[in-house]
């Protein structure tokens, strides 16, 4: 029977076990969108997951949501990357950079020159955005053209080429938690009448044309895609999502991507299980069925649910979380005062198991 301790082939990317760090935002980027000593030493200690997919890095100026993100867009971000990928890597460690844009999700005080959030459609995000100057309400985002859509595809490829440069693995591109590309698949983010929008082939252009051109940038077996089908986050209805899911990995499945990442929401096991009897190459699940991801989840391995299980916040706390698996703990506890901004408190500081 194969184990989370067992390697695995990622599409030519041999991993050492298949537990994985799931991508997550800690907005600790230096002046400029720049990985800093900070962010070397969090990932560097990291390494013992057969996976590290980065936090979500912004492949345009444009595409950031958050304070303090890391992007992939200039020559002085993918030289501080560089340093990441290298440490990583001599440590034994395998890591892939995950581009997020933001899409809708961010605020004008965010950006510079007059720039404001862009989207399928004009249609604001509930609730607000933390930025340095204090919470503010999501603004209605500017509907992308025609050619800003084609230039924003671009975009992600050429943040993919980037990330490669810098010394990464492969890219991962985020299509989950109701950024653009998941704004361009779900109905009530995307209002468009035309090729980019409407019926449910149209609605998952974007994420395909943005696979296809990545793909031909770096290659498929250095790219994958996360999704997370239903996902309410960031304003997402997506009430029926099995029919655009269906659809997407049906365009997908040509190109033989290095993987397929669900984040798995409550009571869509049954998709997930037809996405992977779709989906050809290995999937990498996030299990949030029924809370976080934690050590009991390890049966989606066991059962061939998926290949590799990936841990958001236990490895965020848990910097050796192989080995704390491997003993059956103990497992030190995320403190999420310490999640989003900051120093090494709550970000480097985790300790780990006595030598």
């Amino acid at each position: 029977m194969t184990t989370v301790f067992d390697p695995i082939d990622l599409a030519g990317t041999q991993l050492a076990n298949r537990i994985a760090l799931a991508p997550m935002t800690r907005s600790r980027a230096g002046d400029g969108g720049t990985a800093t000593d900070l962010v070397v030493e969090y990932y560097t200690q990291r390494a013992s997951a057969g996976l590290i997919i980065t936090e979500g890095i912004q492949p345009s100026v444009v595409g950031q949501g958050y304070p303090a993100t890391p992007g992939l867009h200039s020559a002085e971000q993918v030289a501080s990357w560089r340093r990441v990928t290298d440490s990583v890597h001599e440590a034994g460690g395998r890591i892939f950079a995950q581009i997020m844009h933001a899409g809708r999700i961010g605020h004008p005080v965010l950006l510079p020159d007059g720039l404001t959030p862009v989207a399928p459609s004009p249609v604001a995000a509930p609730g607000q955005v933390y930025t340095h100057v204090g919470p503010k309400d999501f603004v209605e985002p500017r509907e992308l053209t025609d050619a800003e859509i084609r230039a924003t595809v671009q975009d992600f490829a050429t943040a993919a080429r980037n990330a490669v440069d810098a010394g990464f693995d492969g890219v991962e591109l985020h299509g989950a938690n109701g950024y653009l590309i998941h704004q361009f698949l779900a109905p009530n983010t995307n209002l468009r009448t035309d090729e980019w929008g409407g019926s449910e082939q149209a609605r998952i252009r974007f994420a395909v044309e943005v696979a296809k051109a990545v793909v031909a940038e770096i290659g498929a077996e250095r790219t994958g895609l996360r999704i997370s089908p239903g996902n309410p986050y960031n304003g997402i209805e997506e009430p029926a999502p099995d029919a655009v899911y269906t659809a997407l990995v049906a365009e997908l499945e040509p190109l033989g991507l290095a993987y397929l990442h669900i984040l798995e929401q409550t009571d869509i096991r049954e998709l997930t299980l037809a996405l992977r009897k779709q989906f050809s190459g290995p999937v990498v699940l996030n299990v949030f069925s029924d809370g976080p991801t934690g050590p009991e989840h390890h049966t989606v391995i066991d059962d061939g649910i998926a290949d590799v299980i990936s841990y958001g916040a236990l490895f965020l706390a848990n910097p050796d979380l192989p080995a704390r698996l491997k003993a059956g703990g103990p497992f030190n506890t995320p403190d999420p005062s310490t999640f989003f901004g900051g120093d090494a408190k709550g970000y480097t500081d985790y300790p780990a198991l006595p030598a």
